[in-house]
């Protein structure tokens, strides 16, 4: 049985993109495969899975060695298992830039295109058989399309990303707008989390200057419900730094719908990398970065000291 992941700490597209490529393994191309996460799903991802009556796929924490794994939504060894390069892998796709670091026994199917969201290069790979898809595989597609772009305000959108949301959505019945504000709301529900696991809930790990940085964000709507939290996010931010073996967390609360990041600036640190890496002047615990919105084209790619 192939087992198909995305990264830890799982939003919509690393739960959703698992279970629509094991269907497509199992029921098209005849080869048993089963959805698993890394993590416990995001708010947003558990709203789809209870939304569409989907089981939660099983959690793991590691593969065996030999284990038959396809990767996707990633392609970065620090996002995965630890022991990703002892099993035998199969396949990757993924739309983030190339991490480098994993290993494989032969040489395997890697697709990795420029798209906002892993679902849409798997509706291109399947082709025809894209119209297969039961209902509520289609649904899981139109919601990682749907969040991974922000409902296309993300500057990662493409033309193809939102010509594939609108079909599914039109082959559907479901109005974008109306079932956008259904996950966004889910996404911005996080009272039933603690400060400890908001700085892990949607976060990945770089290198920048020689300092390992945690860098999280949190999409919202209601970036105020967040923002009265700002102290004791700032307060935790050591201890998850020191357990993760980070030097810093960085945490950029993404308000959709204004369409801006406020960047928490907790110390020295975070203060002169905003400065650096956006050209802001700080001069408080908080900056606001307009337009703002894409950790993978924004932030990552800006960050420097």
């Amino acid at each position: 049985m192939i087992k198909v992941l995305g990264h830890k700490s799982p939003d919509t597209d690393s739960t959703g993109s698992p279970i629509i490529w094991a269907w497509y393994l199992t029921e098209v191309k005849g080869t048993p495969a089963t959805p698993v996460l890394l993590g416990e799903p995001n708010t947003e991802a558990a709203f789809v899975l209870k939304r569409w009556d989907l089981p939660k796929p099983q959690i793991i924490s590691d593969v065996a060695a030999g284990e038959d794994v396809v990767i996707v939504d990633t392609n970065n060894p620090a996002e995965l298992p630890p022991s990703i390069n002892d099993a035998n892998i199969l396949q990757i796709i993924d739309h983030h830039m190339l991490a480098g670091g994993l290993k494989t026994r032969t040489p395997i199917d890697i697709t990795v295109r420029p798209l906002a969201c892993t679902a849409t290069i798997m509706h291109d790979l399947m082709g025809a058989d894209a119209a297969r898809m039961p209902e509520a595989i289609k649904c899981v597609m139109l919601s990682c399309i749907l969040s991974d772009t922000l409902e296309f305000r993300s500057p990662t959108t493409t033309a193809h990303d939102r010509e594939v949301a609108e079909s599914l959505a039109r082959d559907l019945g479901i109005s974008i707008p109306d079932y956008a504000a259904e996950l966004f709301a889910a996404k911005s529900d996080v009272s039933a989390f603690s400060d400890v696991e908001l700085l892990r809930m949607d976060s990945k790990e770089y290198n920048v200057a020689g300092k390992e940085l945690r860098v999280s964000v949190l999409e919202t709507t209601s970036p105020a419900t967040l923002l009265a939290r700002k102290d004791s996010l700032m307060q935790s931010m050591a201890g998850v730094a020191t357990e993760d073996g980070a030097d810093q967390v960085l945490l950029f609360i993404i308000d959709i719908l204004r369409e801006e990041a406020t960047l928490l600036v907790p110390n020295d640190l975070v203060r002169q990398l905003a400065e650096a890496s956006f050209g802001a002047k700080v001069t408080g615990d908080t900056v606001v970065l307009p337009g703002i919105m894409s950790r993978k084209k924004q932030i990552i790619p800006m960050l420097k000291l």
